[in-house]
């Protein structure tokens, strides 16, 4: 009696075990994916994109012209002034910000455009680590300006060790959209969560190269404070301090320190608010709410770029313009390649 009872259960189990796997798999490959959706319809709701709403033309298109503005600006100047590195990082991050929301405003009026959501995805998640190699590039120039020896690292050592950390984040988030992208255009899943773990990872990376580099200036400035009276006692002066006790400091110096800190917070708010925003997974709660991204990302990455721009170096900051002309002729002497910015 026992055994006829809960026999029936058996062959059940067993067909459960075959099919439901396959239906499940078949209402994946049914679910609506940029690859078999290409408007919003019945079918191919707008609840079934990444972000779930329309993004708005207003602000995304303001973005957009921002960003082109500032990368002709930045690209003019850095050709008139020839601050090669300096220009490469910052008008790539301008470029990227800009081509980010052309492909947001693609998709104002069609979410499902495939294209306008790879380039912003692409684009938005690198622009910020270029913005941030910039900052990191008037490092060295500072310490030399104001004595190298109060810094722990070398002047010289500055963008070799949080450029290249900078890179190595760039990388990983290259990497991580392209298998994130491809996983997304054959509907897997998996794919698309490993590309998201390699773009957390590298905003991840670039947070800790931000902070070490902010905790190392901080170091700084405590030790340079604190040899003052070394200071007022030693014959050799730093460049800084021989203006100062001569009052030749312009105020533009302390102008362009404060547009570089200014700069250097805004990026790091904009990385941090991305952590939680791509630990969610694809569509999560936060990244479908457009008033978050646009103030703690994109207009984050605007007041950096702004600052970096309008107060260029060439003109706010001279110690970095001489140090690139003296770089460059020791440069024609020697035949000996150097980093100039």
């Amino acid at each position: 009696m026992h055994k006829h009872r809960f026999t029936p259960l058996a062959p059940l189990l067993l067909f459960a075990l075959v099919q439901i796997p396959g239906a499940l798999a078949a209402r994946e490959r049914n679910r609506p994916s940029y690859r078999t959706c290409h408007e919003v319809s019945p079918s191919c709701p707008l609840a079934g994109t990444t972000y779930g709403y329309y993004p708005e033309l207003g602000p995304n298109a303001f973005f957009l012209a921002l960003f082109a503005l500032l990368f002709l600006w930045s690209l003019g100047v850095g050709i008139w002034s020839k601050t090669w590195t300096y220009t490469l990082a910052l008008g790539g991050g301008t470029l990227l910000e800009a081509l980010g929301y052309l492909g947001r405003v693609l998709m104002h009026n069609n979410p499902w455009n495939k294209q306008g959501f790879e380039m912003q995805i692409c684009c938005l998640v690198l622009g910020p680590s270029f913005v941030a190699a910039a900052i990191y590039l008037t490092l060295k120039h500072f310490v030399i300006y104001c004595g190298q020896e109060h810094s722990i690292l070398k002047a010289r050592l500055y963008p070799w060790i949080f450029v290249g950390c900078d890179f190595a984040s760039i990388v990983l988030q290259a990497i991580g959209g392209g298998v994130a992208a491809g996983g997304g255009s054959s509907d897997n899943i998996n794919i698309v969560n490993v590309g998201n773990n390699l773009i957390l990872t590298g905003i991840a990376f670039q947070v800790a190269t931000m902070t070490a580099c902010g905790l190392l200036v901080v170091t700084y400035l405590w030790r340079y404070r604190s040899a003052r009276a070394r200071r007022l006692a030693s014959t050799e002066k730093s460049a800084f301090q021989s203006s100062r006790d001569n009052g030749m400091v312009s105020t533009k110096l302390y102008v362009f320190g404060s547009m570089v800190v200014l700069a250097y917070f805004t990026v790091l708010i904009r990385c941090i608010y991305r952590l939680p925003e791509m630990a969610g997974g694809w569509g999560n709660e936060l990244m479908r709410k457009e008033k978050e991204f646009l103030l703690l990302d994109g207009m984050m990455v605007a007041i950096a770029c702004v600052a970096l721009t309008a107060v260029h170096p060439a003109f706010f900051f001279e110690p970095f313009t001489k140090f690139r002309k003296s770089t460059h002729k020791a440069s024609d002497e020697n035949s000996t390649p150097t980093i100039s910015d």
